[in-house]
């Protein structure tokens, strides 16, 4: 009887305990529904109309459409009356979103929403419309600023993105495929993401469904506070699967301040190409560790040209920040002030160096030329690899004083450490590379066993590889 009580008494505590747990574990969860109630009014529907005149498809000459089928209104409709005279002008709509950045009728959205639009409309969770005027749009951070004529609009509240923690929950706020005011939550799943092409924004990361028709939306926190402008995503198939990019509101804000006081954005500029530092390569130029920005390439004329940047060195801190890897570095320059002088650490042959740069605007257009041709061939039997000279013409294209052209790798140390056929290689080991004559000389006194940086230009850009010859047996 007594061994029935215990048992009884110990079954009570264990069920308590686990219905306490799981309560715990439910009101632990995030609360959205108020947060959705209160920034309701202040997310839009953004649609845009596009003219596209004078589309047309060329036929070839003496080709004639067929008449009588009943295909004609659309033949007609894109080739035209006559077999390629000219098409009816025709137009496009999209859909995005958008939300209130003041109630004096400010409203941010994406760059790539508004992009060549005749008409801009903004419906407002009460069913009212309002067509807007763009004041600027900045294409690098696909952020742009609206205005519509309206006050005492339900503005957002905006948060401060660089407090942000991976693992803190978010919600979106949008019109996925038109359905407007869809709210989708999740988690921060990473923190100054560059991507192809975006260097200059440090992505949030989250799992929140974002689908088309999102983009431009605001990412709440859980204070109700904006954080990001849902931007894009990682996809396959052209819908979510689980990874999606908000740019920052710290980014954002800055684009606003400079579409308001000059009505356009300009960025810092350092004028290199960088590539971050394997655990090879920060071996071979002395680190302790893998990190900062490595340089494959000075730009000539630019402000790391004029301050004596060098291939080779690598960024530690820029105007007193910490670089940890080369995706850190061109936000930081882009939001540096034009034409401030700024302190820059570098590693450069295993020691460190205090350049000083002054920040220029950059470009519209840095992109550098494509490699082609090479002349006669000399071969490396340690690094099996073929080069060749490279001409004077293709020395002033890439703005190079010297290179190789490889013209062929076989299996061997070479392609162990990524060289492929069209790289031109400038350095090896840290010495410049005149020509292949001069090539094969540093080539056969490399050490085995060792780390060795090789600078080459493949495509648009320059890179270090590691490269390591097997020690003799």
């Amino acid at each position: 009887m007594k061994r029935y009580k215990v048992w009884t008494g110990l079954s009570m505590f264990v069920a308590y305990f686990l219905l306490s747990a799981n309560v715990y574990a439910r009101g632990s969860l995030p609360e959205f529904t108020e947060l959705v109630a209160d920034n309701a009014a202040a997310v839009v529907n953004i649609s845009t109309t596009i003219t596209n005149k004078n589309k047309k498809v060329e036929l070839p000459p003496n080709f004639k459409l067929p008449e009588g089928t009943p295909f004609d209104d659309l033949l007609k409709h894109f080739f035209g009356q006559g077999g390629g005279q000219g098409g009816q002008p025709y137009e496009t709509h999209s859909l995005g979103s958008g939300f209130v950045l003041s109630s004096d009728g400010y409203i941010l959205t994406n760059h790539h929403v508004i992009k060549d639009a005749d008409e801009i409309i903004v419906r407002f969770n009460d069913r009212s419309e309002l067509e807007a005027k763009v004041l600027g749009s900045d294409e690098r951070s696909d952020v742009a600023l609206l205005k519509v004529e309206a006050k005492h609009l339900t503005a957002v509240k905006l948060g401060d993105s660089k407090e942000l923690k991976v693992g803190e929950w978010v919600l979106a706020i949008g019109s996925p495929f038109g359905f407007d005011h869809s709210a989708t939550a999740g988690i921060i799943s990473a923190i100054g993401r560059s991507l192809p092409g975006d260097s200059y924004v440090p992505f949030i990361q989250t799992d929140v469904a974002i689908n088309p028709g999102n983009s431009g939306g605001p990412l709440f926190n859980l204070d109700g506070e904006v954080i990001g402008i849902n931007s894009q995503i990682y996809s396959r198939t052209g819908g979510f699967m689980g990874v999606s990019f908000a740019i920052p509101m710290d980014v954002v804000m800055d684009v606003v301040s400079q579409i308001k006081s000059q009505g356009y954005v300009s960025r810092g500029w350092l004028g290199v190409v960088i590539q971050d530092v394997t655990r090879e390569l920060a071996e071979s130029f002395g680190l302790d560790k893998p990190h900062g920005a490595l340089i494959s390439r000075v730009l000539p004329k630019s402000p790391a040209a004029k301050a004596g940047f060098e291939p080779g060195d690598v960024i530690l801190k820029f105007n007193g920040k910490e670089i940890d890897t080369s995706s850190m570095l061109p936000p930081i320059v882009g939001r540096t002030a034009i034409g401030k002088s700024v302190p820059v650490e570098v590693m450069r042959n295993s020691k460190h160096k205090t350049l000083h740069v002054k920040v220029e605007q950059l470009p519209e257009n840095d992109e550098m030329a494509q490699f082609s041709g090479h002349s006669d061939q000399l071969r490396d039997q340690r690094l099996a690899i073929e080069v060749a000279d490279i001409s004077d013409e293709q020395r002033e294209q890439f703005d190079i004083e010297g290179g190789v052209a490889v013209v062929n790798v076989d299996s061997g140390a070479a392609a162990a450490a990524g060289i492929r056929r069209g790289d031109i290689i400038t350095s090896i080991n840290n010495k410049k590379v005149k020509d292949a004559k001069q090539f094969l000389d540093v080539a056969k006194k490399l050490p085995e066993g060792k780390a060795i940086p090789v600078l080459i230009q493949r495509g648009q850009g320059a890179i270090f590889l590691a490269l390591r010859i097997e020690k003799s047996k």
